[in-house]
């Protein structure tokens, strides 16, 4: 019989955290589902680690590296249950995840995701909430408009999401020709042709530990370009998709002047609608590079301090 969720994790050079994040996973109340780890290549001790759990609902694929989008592919096709939850190798479940999933999912069963709510722990120290637009808290149900809900965080984060089987099966996968923005090309994609249920109840927790984990604007700024390209010519049939692709072209735009692309930079700001941003975006798109360096810095030592603050709010 096969079990409710498959849980699919991928793994590259996270040996200081996977045993938690697996832990964390085995400790579900709901606790019918299999686990499939791809480990992408790594090349430190975390295959080792993850062999030594014995728990035989456990599978492991250790697989050369090819990147996060080929790792998670690899683990979405070779799962068996109707649900696949999705994780990466040093995020946190909550006891609840899985349980709250499976509300959503038998209170609106024709879903193409189920998403649950989370806080981001900087350091391992402290937390912060999400903050999310368009959408009155506490919330349980379909959202009726995904772009318009993501404009500040978005309410899909990869290791709080659950895909009905059915709509991989019609090739709703990762885009392993981006080298960054390859979760949020999906959730569009998805959002774009499927209802989405999503409860606001925290059940993980988004591990950022370094400036360069999460904090970074974007790794890969011509990739991230060549995601938002892909949807430009939606923004007619979905406005408030307009409103959301110009919010990550401003984030893309800023990384370029900071690094000092400007070639990418003035290809992404000419797209940007600028009445979809607020005054505190456009006066820091207008900045010069120097100072952009030292407020990027500025704001990751006040991270440190558990002092968080964003533009968007």
């Amino acid at each position: 019989m096969k079990p409710y969720f498959s849980v699919v994790i991928s793994v590259y050079n996270k040996a200081h955290f996977v045993a938690q994040t697996l832990q964390s996973i085995l400790d579900q109340d709901f606790q019918d589902f299999e686990i499939i780890i791809v480990d992408d290549g790594s090349k430190d001790n975390s295959l080792e680690i993850l062999r030594n759990f014995t728990d035989n609902r456990i599978s492991i694929f250790p697989t050369e590296n090819q990147g996060v989008s080929a790792a998670r592919n690899f683990g979405l096709l070779k799962a068996n249950a109707n649900y696949i939850a999705l994780s990466d190798g040093d995020d946190i479940w909550l006891s609840n995840h899985l349980a709250e999933l499976k509300s959503l999912i038998e209170s609106f069963p024709n879903c193409g995701i189920y998403a649950t709510s989370y806080q981001k722990m900087f350091f391992d120290s402290y937390t912060t909430q999400p903050k999310f637009t368009n959408l009155s808290l506490p919330f349980f149900g379909m959202v009726d408009d995904y772009f318009s809900t993501t404009i500040i965080d978005n309410i899909l984060w990869t290791s709080a999401v659950a895909i009905p089987k059915e709509v991989i099966d019609k090739n709703y996968l990762f885009d392993e020709d981006l080298g960054c923005g390859e979760d949020t090309d999906l959730w569009i994609s998805i959002a774009k042709n499927f209802d989405i249920a999503f409860s606001s109840k925290v059940t993980a927790n988004k591990m950022i530990h370094t400036k360069d984990n999460h904090l970074s604007l974007t790794k890969d700024i011509p990739d991230l370009l060549k995601m938002l390209n892909k949807h430009k010519a939606d923004e007619k049939a979905f406005p408030s998709l307009k409103l959301l692709l110009d919010q990550n072209r401003y984030m893309a735009a800023l990384e370029g002047k900071i690094l000092g692309d400007y070639k990418n930079y003035k290809l992404l700001k000419k797209d940007i609608d600028f009445k979809n941003l607020n005054f505190k975006l456009k006066f820091l798109l207008q900045l010069p590079r120097p100072i952009l360096i030292t407020l990027k810095k500025l704001k990751f030592w006040l991270l440190k301090k558990r002092l968080y603050n964003s533009p968007y709010r």
